[in-house]
C-alpha cells in the first residue's frame, strides 16, 4: 500500500465530490430510506446517486441496508467512520449559512 503523503488530499478523494458531502451530511441524524434520502438531494440523478452511495459504501462511510420485503427497501446510515465527518460537516454547513446570510 502507498503511504499517504497529503492528509488533506486523502480525505478530498473521500469526500470531495459534488454529492458525497450533501449525502452524508443528510444522514447525520439518522437513517434514511433510499427514496426519502434521495429526494433530499436537489439535482442529483438516479445514476449518479447510485454511483455516490456505492463509493460511500465500499469506502466504509455508511451501511447500506436492505430489508426482504416486497417492494424493496433500502436504508442507509452513516457508519462510526462516516459520523466522525460530522463536525466537519456541520462546520462547512455553518460556514455556507454565514456566508450566505453576509
Amino acid at each position: 500500500m502507498e503511504k499517504i503523503k497529503c492528509p488533506l488530499n486523502y480525505t478530498m478523494n473521500l469526500i470531495g465530490t459534488k454529492w458525497k458531502p450533501l449525502i452524508l451530511f443528510h444522514l447525520l441524524d439518522g437513517g434514511l430510506r433510499s427514496g426519502v434520502l434521495q429526494k433530499q438531494i436537489s439535482g442529483i440523478s438516479n445514476k449518479m446517486f447510485t454511483q455516490t452511495v456505492r463509493e460511500l459504501e465500499k469506502d466504509g462511510l455508511i451501511i447500506r441496508k436492505v430489508y426482504p420485503v416486497v417492494p424493496p427497501k433500502v436504508e442507509y446510515k452513516l457508519s462510526k467512520r462516516g459520523a466522525s465527518l460530522e463536525n466537519i460537516l456541520r462546520s462547512l454547513d455553518k460556514w455556507g449559512l454565514n456566508d450566505i446570510n453576509n
